[in-house]
């Protein structure tokens, strides 16, 4: 019996079995089912199952928390359950109808970080792997004696430029596939501009493209991907269905690639450069209180979703800036203040197995994956968060006096991603400031969790 039976088979019952679930996914350590009725979920039943870390709920979901092994969660409760999912992400189970949700500010909010969360989830593992790359490039460089112009350097330089100049076409993708449309169509408009990225020339019907890059923008793609949604949906009306295969794909092209390489590219790009701007200025004016704030509530950007609708705007600001100074230092002292909280409660323990547990929880979120940690330890020990956000407001509060950054496109910030803050010059000034914020945030919450503990938990079980 696979490590998951257990729990998929218990999950499978709780979710009201196989005729309710209308489709199934995941993230890095989220196992996510979208449900028909709410009515025959049994919620409290789900966070009692076997390996099943949390549980957060969301608009027609549920998210289950599994860890890193999340991947393996997935494929045993398919197989247990016999669901099988489409390419589409429509459900191929029996028809019925939807309850209608409460239309409130948690719904919008909900919705939005969905659809943050479709779009850049499937594109952050190779995120993470293209900054690593030009972050060890960096790093030989100006460490280790290597010639930016040698063999080694370059080699690895083209492999970060190849993965990361096709960043416009995993974003159609990705938006279309979450607006229910063809996918690769999204990919292909992310394709056109990708190859007319920069060119110089062009013109359509006399009209001249501007001349416009587009290998590290977000929002032209997803404004051209908006228009496409709606050319699509006009089409399927007008074009008679024996035609629909044949014409509908070309008819939408003719008309989306226009209008976003002339409008919607260069709005989306003097957008996107604004948006920098912006974060700049208000880094420089303000950062120092807006990192220790925003620090304290980034684990809750991440319950909600929303820490993925950052990633467009770390990517424009290293486009434009040549640097981030917001959204990775957040996410790095948010969660090693979580790991750090998390090792103090599993410090305080006398249970050995949840000691351990929670301890390999703390690790884990130590190295930028903290959904384990937060809900397997601290969301049920609410006067904890008090000593992570402590952890969160000293050490932003130096990383927002000091201007910390990061130089690279990447994710999960933790212990394992300094290569992030290697500065591309070579200077130490930054590198060397990444470690006493980690030091200050890992410490800091780590001590205000144990005291928490010792007076809300003093014989140090659990509750």
């Amino acid at each position: 019996m696979a490590k998951y039976t257990e729990m998929a088979k218990g999950v499978l019952k709780d979710v009201g079995g196989l005729e309710n679930i209308k489709f199934v996914e995941h993230c890095a350590t989220r196992l996510r089912i979208h449900y028909y009725s709410k009515s025959k979920v049994d919620f409290e039943a789900i966070k009692k199952e076997d390996k099943v870390v949390g549980l957060v709920e969301k608009t027609g979901q549920i998210q289950i928390i599994i860890g890193p092994e999340v991947n393996d969660a997935y494929n045993e409760f398919l197989d247990v359950s016999g669901f099988k999912p489409t390419e589409d992400g429509q459900d191929n189970t029996v028809n019925t109808t939807d309850e209608p949700e409460e239309k409130n500010f948690m719904y919008y909010l909900n919705f939005f970080g969905g659809k943050c969360a479709a779009i850049f989830m499937p594109i952050i593992p190779a995120l993470i792997t293209g900054g690593l790359i030009l972050a060890i490039k960096n790093l030989l460089v100006n460490y280790f004696g290597f010639s930016a112009d040698g063999g080694t350097a370059q080699l690895l330089l083209n492999i970060f430029s190849a993965g990361f100049s096709f960043f416009p076409i995993w974003i159609g993708y990705s938006f279309a596939k979450s607006l229910k449309m063809e996918p690769i169509m999204g990919g292909f408009l992310g394709a056109v501009l990708y190859v007319c990225s920069e060119a110089k020339g062009l013109d359509f019907l006399g009209i001249p493209v501007p001349s416009v890059g587009y290998t590290g923008s977000v929002l032209p793609i997803i404004l051209g991907v908006a228009l496409m949604y709606y050319v699509d949906k006009v089409l399927k009306k007008v074009i008679p269905e024996m035609f629909v295969y044949f014409l509908k794909p070309i008819l939408t092209m003719i008309i989306v690639t226009p209008i976003t390489l002339i409008v919607l590219g260069p709005i989306g790009t003097e957008l996107s450069n604004g948006v920098g701007a912006i974060i700049q200025a208000m880094m420089a004016a303000a950062g120092w209180i807006a990192m220790p704030i925003l620090s304290a509530l980034y684990p809750y950007m991440v319950m909600l979703g929303l820490d993925k609708a950052f990633t467009p705007i770390m990517a424009q600001s290293i486009s434009t800036l040549g640097y981030d100074p917001f959204n990775m230092v957040m996410g790095l002292v948010s969660n090693l203040c979580v790991g750090g909280s998390a090792l103090a409660v599993a410090r305080h323990l006398k249970n050995k197995g949840q000691k351990g547990m929670i301890a390999s929880f703390g690790v884990t979120a130590l190295c930028g994956v903290t959904e384990p940690a937060f809900y397997g330890s601290l969301i049920m020990r609410p006067k904890c968060l008090l000593g992570t956000a402590i952890g969160a407001v000293s050490a932003g509060l130096i990383a927002g006096i000091f201007g910390l950054k990061n130089y690279v496109v990447g994710g999960c910030p933790g212990l394992l991603s300094f290569f992030y803050f290697l500065s591309p010059d070579g200077t130490t000034g930054n590198i060397i400031l990444y470690f006493v914020v980690s030091l200050v945030a890992i410490v800091v919450s780590f001590v205000a969790t144990t005291i928490v503990l010792k007076k809300t938990e003093p014989t140090g079980e659990t509750k």
